[in-house]
Protein backbone atom coordinates (compact mmCIF):
# COMPACT_ATOMS: atom_id res chain seq x y z
CA UNK A 1 0.00 0.00 0.00
CA UNK A 2 1.40 3.39 -1.04
CA UNK A 3 1.98 5.88 1.74
CA UNK A 4 0.79 9.47 1.44
CA UNK A 5 3.31 12.27 1.78
CA UNK A 6 1.96 13.05 5.25
CA UNK A 7 2.25 9.44 6.36
CA UNK A 8 5.80 9.23 5.04
CA UNK A 9 6.64 12.42 6.91
CA UNK A 10 5.19 11.22 10.23
CA UNK A 11 6.63 7.70 10.10
CA UNK A 12 9.95 9.20 9.05
CA UNK A 13 9.93 11.48 12.10
CA UNK A 14 9.21 8.55 14.41
CA UNK A 15 11.92 6.35 12.87
CA UNK A 16 14.43 9.18 12.94
CA UNK A 17 13.75 9.96 16.59
CA UNK A 18 13.88 6.32 17.71
CA UNK A 19 17.10 5.75 15.80
CA UNK A 20 18.67 8.83 17.35
CA UNK A 21 18.04 7.75 20.93
CA UNK A 22 21.44 7.58 22.58
CA UNK A 23 21.43 4.48 24.74
CA UNK A 24 24.52 4.01 26.92
CA UNK A 25 26.76 1.07 26.05
CA UNK A 26 27.12 -0.01 29.65
CA UNK A 27 25.88 -1.82 31.55
CA UNK A 28 25.17 -3.92 28.47
CA UNK A 29 22.94 -6.26 30.49
CA UNK A 30 20.57 -3.33 30.99
CA UNK A 31 20.64 -1.59 27.62
CA UNK A 32 21.18 -4.42 25.14
CA UNK A 33 17.68 -5.84 25.82
CA UNK A 34 16.27 -2.32 25.30
CA UNK A 35 18.01 -2.06 21.91
CA UNK A 36 16.81 -5.54 21.04
CA UNK A 37 13.20 -4.64 21.92
CA UNK A 38 13.14 -1.40 19.96
CA UNK A 39 14.76 -3.08 16.95
CA UNK A 40 11.96 -5.65 16.84
CA UNK A 41 9.88 -2.91 15.26
CA UNK A 42 6.11 -3.12 15.56
CA UNK A 43 3.28 -1.11 14.06
CA UNK A 44 4.25 2.13 15.88
CA UNK A 45 0.55 2.97 16.02
CA UNK A 46 0.78 4.83 19.32
CA UNK A 47 3.49 7.37 18.38
CA UNK A 48 1.79 7.82 15.02
CA UNK A 49 -1.46 8.66 16.82
CA UNK A 50 0.35 11.19 18.99
CA UNK A 51 1.71 13.05 15.96
CA UNK A 52 -1.58 12.77 14.08
CA UNK A 53 -3.57 13.93 17.10
CA UNK A 54 -1.36 16.98 17.42
CA UNK A 55 -1.81 17.86 13.75
CA UNK A 56 -5.54 17.17 13.95
CA UNK A 57 -5.80 19.80 16.68
CA UNK A 58 -3.85 22.43 14.74
CA UNK A 59 -0.47 21.82 16.34
CA UNK A 60 2.89 21.08 14.75
CA UNK A 61 3.42 17.28 14.82
CA UNK A 62 7.18 17.59 15.18
CA UNK A 63 6.61 19.29 18.55
CA UNK A 64 4.80 16.15 19.69
CA UNK A 65 7.78 13.90 18.95
CA UNK A 66 9.05 13.69 22.56
CA UNK A 67 5.56 12.69 23.71
CA UNK A 68 5.28 10.18 20.86
CA UNK A 69 8.58 8.53 21.75
CA UNK A 70 7.63 8.53 25.44
CA UNK A 71 4.40 6.64 24.74
CA UNK A 72 6.23 4.14 22.51
CA UNK A 73 8.79 3.51 25.25
CA UNK A 74 5.98 3.08 27.77
CA UNK A 75 4.26 0.62 25.43
CA UNK A 76 7.42 -1.46 25.04
CA UNK A 77 8.00 -1.36 28.79
CA UNK A 78 4.58 -2.95 29.30
CA UNK A 79 5.37 -5.63 26.71
CA UNK A 80 8.54 -6.70 28.51
CA UNK A 81 6.63 -7.15 31.74
CA UNK A 82 3.57 -8.69 30.06
CA UNK A 83 5.71 -11.38 28.43
CA UNK A 84 6.99 -12.44 31.85
CA UNK A 85 3.48 -12.60 33.33
CA UNK A 86 2.14 -14.47 30.30
CA UNK A 87 5.23 -16.69 29.96
CA UNK A 88 5.27 -15.65 26.30
CA UNK A 89 7.99 -17.39 24.30
CA UNK A 90 8.06 -14.89 21.46
CA UNK A 91 7.41 -11.25 20.71
CA UNK A 92 6.96 -10.06 17.11
CA UNK A 93 8.20 -13.40 15.85
CA UNK A 94 11.43 -13.35 17.88
CA UNK A 95 12.33 -14.69 21.35
CA UNK A 96 10.88 -12.50 24.09
CA UNK A 97 13.40 -10.66 26.27
CA UNK A 98 12.79 -12.81 29.32
CA UNK A 99 13.38 -15.96 27.22
CA UNK A 100 16.45 -14.58 25.44
CA UNK A 101 17.92 -13.33 28.72
CA UNK A 102 15.91 -13.93 31.92
CA UNK A 103 13.04 -12.47 33.94
CA UNK A 104 15.21 -10.25 36.12
CA UNK A 105 16.86 -8.69 33.06
CA UNK A 106 13.48 -8.12 31.40
CA UNK A 107 12.09 -6.41 34.51
CA UNK A 108 15.10 -4.16 34.92
CA UNK A 109 15.32 -3.24 31.24
CA UNK A 110 11.61 -2.49 31.22
CA UNK A 111 12.02 -0.22 34.23
CA UNK A 112 14.82 1.62 32.44
CA UNK A 113 12.52 2.19 29.47
CA UNK A 114 9.87 3.57 31.81
CA UNK A 115 12.34 6.05 33.28
CA UNK A 116 13.60 6.93 29.83
CA UNK A 117 10.06 7.68 28.71
CA UNK A 118 9.83 10.34 31.41
CA UNK A 119 13.11 11.82 30.22
CA UNK A 120 11.50 12.46 26.83
CA UNK A 121 8.68 14.40 28.48
CA UNK A 122 11.15 16.69 30.24
CA UNK A 123 11.35 18.59 26.95
CA UNK A 124 7.98 20.16 27.73
CA UNK A 125 9.02 21.12 31.25
CA UNK A 126 12.28 22.71 30.15
CA UNK A 127 10.96 24.60 27.12
CA UNK A 128 9.66 28.17 27.58
CA UNK A 129 7.15 27.40 24.86
CA UNK A 130 5.04 25.36 27.29
CA UNK A 131 3.34 26.65 30.42
CA UNK A 132 3.40 24.85 33.76
CA UNK A 133 -0.26 24.01 33.26
CA UNK A 134 0.37 22.50 29.83
CA UNK A 135 3.35 20.52 31.07
CA UNK A 136 1.28 19.23 34.00
CA UNK A 137 -1.48 18.17 31.58
CA UNK A 138 1.01 16.22 29.47
CA UNK A 139 2.47 14.48 32.53
CA UNK A 140 -0.99 13.72 33.93
CA UNK A 141 -2.12 12.12 30.67
CA UNK A 142 1.01 9.99 30.60
CA UNK A 143 0.63 8.91 34.23
CA UNK A 144 -3.07 8.15 33.81
CA UNK A 145 -2.23 5.96 30.82
CA UNK A 146 0.47 4.08 32.73
CA UNK A 147 -1.74 3.53 35.79
CA UNK A 148 -4.74 2.41 33.74
CA UNK A 149 -2.62 -0.10 31.83
CA UNK A 150 -1.60 -1.62 35.18
CA UNK A 151 -5.26 -1.80 36.24
CA UNK A 152 -6.12 -3.59 33.01
CA UNK A 153 -3.30 -6.07 33.51
CA UNK A 154 -4.46 -6.69 37.07
CA UNK A 155 -7.95 -7.54 35.79
CA UNK A 156 -6.41 -9.81 33.17
CA UNK A 157 -4.45 -11.70 35.81
CA UNK A 158 -7.53 -11.99 38.02
CA UNK A 159 -9.53 -13.41 35.11
CA UNK A 160 -7.13 -16.37 34.94
CA UNK A 161 -8.61 -17.65 38.20
CA UNK A 162 -12.13 -16.34 37.64
CA UNK A 163 -14.22 -18.93 35.82
CA UNK A 164 -17.12 -16.67 34.88
CA UNK A 165 -16.15 -13.42 33.21
CA UNK A 166 -18.81 -11.25 31.59
CA UNK A 167 -18.44 -9.26 28.38
CA UNK A 168 -18.73 -6.04 30.40
CA UNK A 169 -15.93 -7.15 32.71
CA UNK A 170 -13.80 -8.08 29.73
CA UNK A 171 -14.40 -4.68 28.11
CA UNK A 172 -13.35 -2.99 31.35
CA UNK A 173 -10.13 -4.98 31.25
CA UNK A 174 -9.22 -4.11 27.64
CA UNK A 175 -10.13 -0.45 28.17
CA UNK A 176 -7.16 -0.53 30.51
CA UNK A 177 -4.74 -3.07 29.10
CA UNK A 178 -5.00 -2.06 25.42
CA UNK A 179 -7.08 1.08 24.97
CA UNK A 180 -5.43 3.19 27.67
CA UNK A 181 -2.17 3.69 25.80
CA UNK A 182 -3.95 4.28 22.49
CA UNK A 183 -6.21 6.88 24.13
CA UNK A 184 -3.25 8.37 25.95
CA UNK A 185 -1.22 8.54 22.75
CA UNK A 186 -3.69 10.59 20.74
CA UNK A 187 -4.67 12.67 23.77
CA UNK A 188 -1.01 13.58 24.33
CA UNK A 189 -0.94 15.00 20.82
CA UNK A 190 -3.87 17.23 21.66
CA UNK A 191 -2.23 18.35 24.90
CA UNK A 192 0.92 19.37 23.01
CA UNK A 193 -1.33 21.37 20.66
CA UNK A 194 -2.87 22.97 23.78
CA UNK A 195 -6.53 22.22 23.10
CA UNK A 196 -9.29 22.51 25.69
CA UNK A 197 -10.69 19.78 27.92
CA UNK A 198 -13.66 19.00 25.67
CA UNK A 199 -11.36 18.36 22.74
CA UNK A 200 -9.06 16.20 24.87
CA UNK A 201 -12.04 14.12 25.97
CA UNK A 202 -13.08 13.59 22.36
CA UNK A 203 -9.56 12.46 21.50
CA UNK A 204 -9.68 10.09 24.46
CA UNK A 205 -12.96 8.63 23.19
CA UNK A 206 -11.47 8.14 19.72
CA UNK A 207 -8.54 6.28 21.24
CA UNK A 208 -10.82 4.16 23.43
CA UNK A 209 -12.92 3.04 20.45
CA UNK A 210 -9.80 2.22 18.42
CA UNK A 211 -8.18 0.39 21.35
CA UNK A 212 -11.23 -1.73 22.16
CA UNK A 213 -11.71 -2.63 18.51
CA UNK A 214 -8.00 -3.40 18.16
CA UNK A 215 -7.95 -5.86 21.08
CA UNK A 216 -11.15 -7.64 20.10
CA UNK A 217 -9.71 -7.86 16.59
CA UNK A 218 -6.55 -9.47 18.01
CA UNK A 219 -8.77 -12.03 19.74
CA UNK A 220 -10.50 -12.78 16.45
CA UNK A 221 -7.31 -12.91 14.39
CA UNK A 222 -5.77 -15.35 16.88
CA UNK A 223 -8.51 -17.79 15.89
CA UNK A 224 -8.78 -17.15 12.15
CA UNK A 225 -5.66 -15.36 10.83
CA UNK A 226 -2.89 -16.83 8.72
CA UNK A 227 -0.18 -17.70 11.30
CA UNK A 228 2.54 -16.57 8.88
CA UNK A 229 1.04 -13.09 8.72
CA UNK A 230 -0.17 -12.86 12.32
CA UNK A 231 3.12 -14.10 13.76
CA UNK A 232 1.42 -16.49 16.20
CA UNK A 233 0.18 -20.06 16.11
CA UNK A 234 -3.52 -20.24 15.23
CA UNK A 235 -5.60 -20.78 18.35
CA UNK A 236 -2.77 -19.69 20.63
CA UNK A 237 -5.19 -18.04 23.06
CA UNK A 238 -7.12 -21.31 23.39
CA UNK A 239 -3.89 -23.24 23.99
CA UNK A 240 -2.86 -20.77 26.68
CA UNK A 241 -6.28 -20.91 28.35
CA UNK A 242 -6.89 -17.19 27.86
CA UNK A 243 -10.31 -15.68 28.24
CA UNK A 244 -11.05 -13.69 25.10
CA UNK A 245 -14.02 -11.85 23.63
CA UNK A 246 -14.77 -14.97 21.58
CA UNK A 247 -14.65 -17.49 24.43
CA UNK A 248 -16.69 -15.29 26.76
CA UNK A 249 -19.32 -14.71 24.09
CA UNK A 250 -19.45 -18.45 23.35
CA UNK A 251 -19.89 -19.24 27.04
CA UNK A 252 -22.80 -16.80 27.20
CA UNK A 253 -24.49 -18.18 24.06
CA UNK A 254 -23.56 -21.86 24.10
CA UNK A 255 -25.40 -24.90 25.41
CA UNK A 256 -24.40 -26.60 28.65
CA UNK A 257 -22.43 -29.19 26.68
CA UNK A 258 -20.60 -26.50 24.72
CA UNK A 259 -19.92 -24.47 27.85
CA UNK A 260 -18.47 -27.51 29.64
CA UNK A 261 -16.20 -28.31 26.69
CA UNK A 262 -14.90 -24.75 26.44
CA UNK A 263 -14.20 -24.52 30.17
CA UNK A 264 -12.56 -27.94 30.16
CA UNK A 265 -10.19 -27.06 27.32
CA UNK A 266 -9.29 -23.64 28.72
CA UNK A 267 -8.40 -25.18 32.09
CA UNK A 268 -6.01 -27.81 30.68
CA UNK A 269 -2.25 -27.54 30.84
CA UNK A 270 -1.80 -29.41 27.57
CA UNK A 271 -4.19 -28.47 24.77
CA UNK A 272 -4.09 -30.42 21.52
CA UNK A 273 -4.74 -29.17 18.03
CA UNK A 274 -7.91 -31.24 18.07
CA UNK A 275 -9.06 -29.34 21.16
CA UNK A 276 -8.45 -26.04 19.34
CA UNK A 277 -10.44 -27.24 16.35
CA UNK A 278 -13.32 -28.37 18.58
CA UNK A 279 -13.52 -24.92 20.21
CA UNK A 280 -13.24 -23.22 16.84
CA UNK A 281 -16.11 -25.36 15.54
CA UNK A 282 -18.23 -24.20 18.50
CA UNK A 283 -17.42 -20.58 17.64
CA UNK A 284 -18.53 -21.18 14.05
CA UNK A 285 -21.76 -22.93 15.04
CA UNK A 286 -22.72 -20.10 17.40
CA UNK A 287 -21.93 -17.34 14.90
CA UNK A 288 -19.21 -15.97 17.18
CA UNK A 289 -16.91 -14.92 14.36
CA UNK A 290 -19.63 -12.89 12.64
CA UNK A 291 -20.81 -11.25 15.86
CA UNK A 292 -17.24 -10.39 16.81
CA UNK A 293 -16.54 -8.91 13.37
CA UNK A 294 -19.67 -6.79 13.64
CA UNK A 295 -18.56 -5.48 17.05
CA UNK A 296 -15.12 -4.57 15.70
CA UNK A 297 -16.60 -2.72 12.75
CA UNK A 298 -19.03 -0.85 15.00
CA UNK A 299 -16.22 0.34 17.29
CA UNK A 300 -14.13 1.57 14.37
CA UNK A 301 -17.19 3.35 12.94
CA UNK A 302 -17.69 5.06 16.29
CA UNK A 303 -14.11 6.30 16.10
CA UNK A 304 -14.62 7.57 12.54
CA UNK A 305 -17.75 9.43 13.62
CA UNK A 306 -15.82 11.19 16.38
CA UNK A 307 -13.02 12.09 13.96
CA UNK A 308 -15.55 13.57 11.54
CA UNK A 309 -16.24 16.37 14.03
CA UNK A 310 -12.79 17.88 13.54
CA UNK A 311 -11.96 20.49 10.91
CA UNK A 312 -10.75 19.28 7.55
CA UNK A 313 -6.99 18.76 7.38
CA UNK A 314 -4.38 16.36 6.07
CA UNK A 315 -4.17 14.89 9.58
CA UNK A 316 -7.89 14.24 9.72
CA UNK A 317 -7.50 12.39 6.42
CA UNK A 318 -4.56 10.41 7.81
CA UNK A 319 -6.43 9.41 10.96
CA UNK A 320 -9.44 8.36 8.92
CA UNK A 321 -7.20 6.28 6.66
CA UNK A 322 -5.46 4.69 9.64
CA UNK A 323 -8.76 3.64 11.21
CA UNK A 324 -9.96 2.15 7.94
CA UNK A 325 -6.67 0.26 7.53
CA UNK A 326 -6.90 -1.08 11.07
CA UNK A 327 -10.42 -2.27 10.41
CA UNK A 328 -9.15 -4.26 7.42
CA UNK A 329 -5.95 -5.60 8.96
CA UNK A 330 -5.03 -9.26 8.76
CA UNK A 331 -2.33 -9.30 11.44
Amino acid sequence: MNQSETQQKLTGLIDRELNSLELPQTPSSLYEPVRYTLNLGGKRIRPYLTLTGCGLCGGEPEEALPAAIAIELLHNFTLLHDDIMDAAETRRGEPSVFRKWDSATAILSGDAMYAWAFEQLQYYGESNQYSKKQYAEIINIFLESARTVCEGQAYDLAFEKQQNVTIDEYLTMIKGKTAALISGAIKLGGAVADVDGNCLNRLKQIGAEIGIAFQIQDDLLDAIADPEKFGKKKGGDIMEGKKTYLSILALEKGSKVQQDLILSVLSRDNVSQEDVENITDIYKSLGIFKQTSDTIEKRYKNALHLVSGFEESEYKNELTELINNLNNREY
